[in-house]
């Protein structure tokens, strides 16, 4: 049996499978791809991570807690990811989404009873 790989300052168990999957075993790995490539690894093989992860890298990479990330740097961090997903393909099987539209029908044709407004349901006697 193999030994356990090392435990990357950061990445919890789930992260760390998922970025095993991508081949991103070892802090060496992380640091040569950096933390946005890495995300974006993460992202192309169909996982759907949170920008925590993204911060997470740094943080290991740089032997920080992830919280520990500047607010400069995620800003940074998080343009560059979003330059990258940008330029990935849509999703296949699936159209881009477009423009959400609202459609109101102020008066319908068969106005329903309002939530309470019943009258085949005997108001409760004040009485009882």
């Amino acid at each position: 049996m193999s030994p356990a790989p090392p435990r990357l300052r950061n990445i919890g168990p789930k992260s760390a499978a998922w970025l095993r999957q991508v081949g991103l075993r070892t802090l060496e790995d992380l640091a040569a791809a950096g933390p946005v490539e890495a995300y974006m690894r993460v992202r192309r093989a169909g996982f759907r991570p949170g920008l925590n992860l993204l911060y997470a890298i740094e943080g290991a990479i740089n032997d920080t807690h992830w919280q520990e990330v500047s607010e400069a740097r995620r800003a940074e961090l998080v343009a560059a990811a979003e330059a990258a997903i940008a330029q990935l393909p849509p999703p296949r099987g699936r159209p881009v989404a477009a423009p959400v539209t609202t459609t109101r029908m102020d008066e319908p044709d068969d106005p329903l009873p309002a939530f309470g407004d019943h009258d085949d349901v005997p108001a409760a006697d004040a009485d009882d």
